[in-house]
């Protein structure tokens, strides 16, 4: 795995696959899950090496609510275990955590831990960005930031003339990212469901059929290996 993204800095993964990696392991969904999670931490671990210094990962859409609610409960369970448990790692590997969507919408207990979590990775020196979006939609995000320029608008905070997409970005979950390079979507479907609608404008999009729980470094590498062969034109 020695394949690095050459002058790129943001890639973003729809971690697809973990319901069906149980499957068809006769296992209950739950453990696809927690599969995932392992994977995730690989992947976390590889981005340095690789040149790439913001992942931002799809955990949990504002779709998602429509699941079973034992497998919601579970989600938020695993990722609160996941934070107590990967916290000092992450630290210690100067990993800087954001939480990114509506996060209004979660337990206020969890909104603590997130909030909490965040400020103990707020790190002077760090080796990746990690965003992890929940309770998150594109859609959403674009109607929340369009909502809060209007009510600024009306202020007269801003001016009409002064909106543009540079002023429009300030007003996303989480202004500060840079451009995104690469959309890897896992578990073999061909559609990026609400994810970055604003963010992947020009990104190049990767469609690999590995589910989540299987992809790893190589993976990775691979994904990387077909993004670096693309000519971007952006437009020209």
């Amino acid at each position: 795995m020695n394949t690095k993204i050459a002058g790129k800095k943001h890639i973003a993964i729809i971690m697809d696959g973990n319901r069906r990696w149980a499957d068809q392991r006769k296992m209950p969904s739950f453990a696809g899950h927690r599969a995932g999670i392992d994977s995730l931490k690989k992947i976390v671990t590889a981005c340095p090496a690789l040149n790439i210094n913001y992942l931002t990962v799809y955990a949990f859409s504002t779709e998602n609510w429509t699941r079973q609610k034992q497998e919601v409960n579970f989600l938020f369970d695993l990722l609160s275990k996941a934070l107590i448990n990967e916290l000092a790692e992450l630290k210690a590997k100067k990993v800087k955590l954001k939480f990114l969507g509506d996060l209004s919408g979660l337990e206020a207990d969890l909104q603590f831990q997130l909030k909490k979590a965040e400020a103990e990775t707020d790190l002077q020196e760090t080796n990746l960005n990690l965003q992890v979006a929940l309770n998150y939609g594109g859609r959403r995000e674009i109607t929340q930031a369009s909502r809060k320029l209007a009510s600024d608008l009306a202020e007269n905070k801003i001016k009409i003339e002064e909106i543009d997409e540079a002023l429009f970005e300030k007003y996303l979950y989480e202004p500060n990212l840079p451009e995104l390079d690469l959309l890897i979507r896992t578990g073999g479907d061909k559609r990026i469901s609400n994810y970055l609608l604003w963010q992947c404008a020009y990104s190049e999009l990767i469609f690999d059929d590995t589910l989540w729980p299987d992809f790893n470094e190589n993976c990775l590498a691979n994904c990387l290996n077909e993004f670096e062969s693309r000519i971007r034109r952006f437009g020209k």
